[in-house]
């Protein structure tokens, strides 16, 4: 069976409360002990006085008539002979038995002690000084006695202060449900949210509070995890939408050969219809590969960042091709970035590979750095790109050379895929201004 209060804000009340009720009970009996103390002691203190100047007078014969009350009747004092019998007492004690029947020895005269008759509520307590005033057996003995007040008496001390330990510990109880309520306020307009949004819907953000407290990160956390996810559904979403598109063409003409070929075999050419199939179906393999590219970058997985010396790693590239026109380099040494190494070659891939598709004779690379950020940079003396255009190159499956075939130019993906990596490494990838041709320029964080 479950003890334990399910929820945070009743436990948190519940902890409060016992602690405060202990704390509380340990301050109370403190006070009680003290309190009781100070009270017997100066009782005692009347006690003493009065049974002492009595005690005197008794023994040295000057105590003559009725004893008169020193402290305004509050103590009561009695001469009392062996047998029990009262000699001699102020007025309060003149008419009552002895206070005491405890008779102190000749070896310990003076005998300090409390003294309770009857039951509660009719109880009384008194705080007694017995006196012998000699060691004759026949001597008399001076009792002085004074009441203890009626709240240390009948329990009303302790009432009170159990009643106030109670109301305190409720009090601190109440302050912590209300604190923790308002402090889990936020949490449950998180989890509120957090429940409404679904799979169809993750625009929508939990409201973050402000400040730099554990609720307000955990707010910020929730929503970079929501981004997260919005982006991965929505790459996923991408995908789906690009390879239904772009996928239903080469299929369709693949299709439509296979079927011509089989139906008539001998109006066919089968090598040029093999052919064919085969460039098709080379073309589909690079869509799926780039598309499963896109998918891929920037969602995390077991990707591995490493510091990468950029103009090393674009000297290796540029060196390990071949390229049908002229290349000039200017690699900076020493420009260190940290990222995934393969997603950077295929970036500065796609960027070499469109440089050589629109140059017409010269491609130039340069490493560098630029703004305390490194700095790459590929620039074609092609055609150019207009500054309307500069932004939709790198939408995918974006040709703005209409004049060239697919198999020309390509999917479309290459430069989609360099500014995606760019941007999960933290930089930026953008078409820059130059007087001819076109001009990339990458900047990522120095590692």
């Amino acid at each position: 069976m479950r003890m334990r209060p399910r929820s945070i804000r009743a436990r948190d009340t519940l902890v409060a409360a016992v602690i405060a009720a202990l704390a509380l009970g340990v301050t109370a009996i403190g006070v009680d002990v003290a309190v009781r103390s100070a009270v017997k002691a100066e009782l005692l203190r009347r006690t003493q006085v009065d049974a002492r100047r009595v005690s005197g007078g008794v023994r040295d014969g000057t105590l003559e008539g009725a004893i008169r009350g020193g402290t305004r009747g509050r103590v009561l004092v009695q001469v009392v002979e062996p047998g029990g019998r009262v000699t001699n007492a102020t007025p309060a004690g003149t008419d009552r038995p002895p206070v005491s029947r405890l008779w102190p020895p000749s070896n310990m005269r003076v005998q300090d002690f409390t003294e309770c008759h009857g039951r509660w509520p009719g109880r009384e307590c008194l705080v007694v000084e017995a006196i012998r005033v000699s060691t004759a057996r026949d001597s008399v003995v001076v009792y002085a006695a004074a009441r203890q007040p009626s709240y240390l008496v009948n329990g009303l001390l302790e009432t009170g202060l159990g009643s106030g330990v109670l109301l305190l510990a409720a009090v601190a109880a109440w302050i912590t449900w209300r604190v923790v309520g308002r402090t889990l306020g936020p949490v449950e307009a998180i989890r509120a949210q957090l429940a409404e949004i679904s799979a169809t819907d993750l625009s929508r953000r939990v409201p973050q509070p402000p400040g730099q407290d554990e609720i307000a990160q955990l707010a910020r956390t929730a929503n970079e995890t929501l981004d997260r996810l919005e982006r991965a559904v929505a790459r996923q979403r991408q995908f789906a939408s690009d390879a239904s598109h772009e996928l239903r063409t080469p299929i369709a003409g693949l299709r439509a050969n296979l079927e011509d070929a089989s139906m008539h075999p001998e109006d066919n050419d089968l090598r040029g219809v093999i052919e064919s199939a085969l460039r098709d179906t080379d073309r589909l393999e690079s869509i799926v590969t780039d598309l499963l590219l896109l998918a891929r970058i920037g969602t995390g997985g077991s990707v591995v960042q490493e510091p990468i010396d950029l103009a090393a790693l674009t000297g290796a590239e540029v060196g390990g091709r071949t390229f049908r026109l002229k290349i000039a380099t200017e690699l900076a040494p020493g420009v260190t970035v940290r990222g995934v190494r393969m997603q950077l070659v295929r970036l500065l891939c796609n960027l070499l590979d469109n440089a050589e598709r629109y140059a017409e004779s010269r491609v130039t690379v340069e490493v560098g750095r630029r703004g305390g950020q490194a700095l790459l940079v590929v620039t074609d003396d092609g055609i150019g790109i207009a500054p309307a255009d500069r932004e939709r190159v790198f939408e995918r499956f974006t040709r703005l050379d209409t004049a060239r075939s697919r198999d020309a130019g390509g999917a479309g993906l290459g430069l989609a895929i360099a500014r995606e990596i760019a941007q999960a490494h933290g930089g930026t990838l953008r078409v820059e201004d130059h007087p001819s041709g076109a001009r990339f320029a990458l900047l990522l964080p120095l590692g």
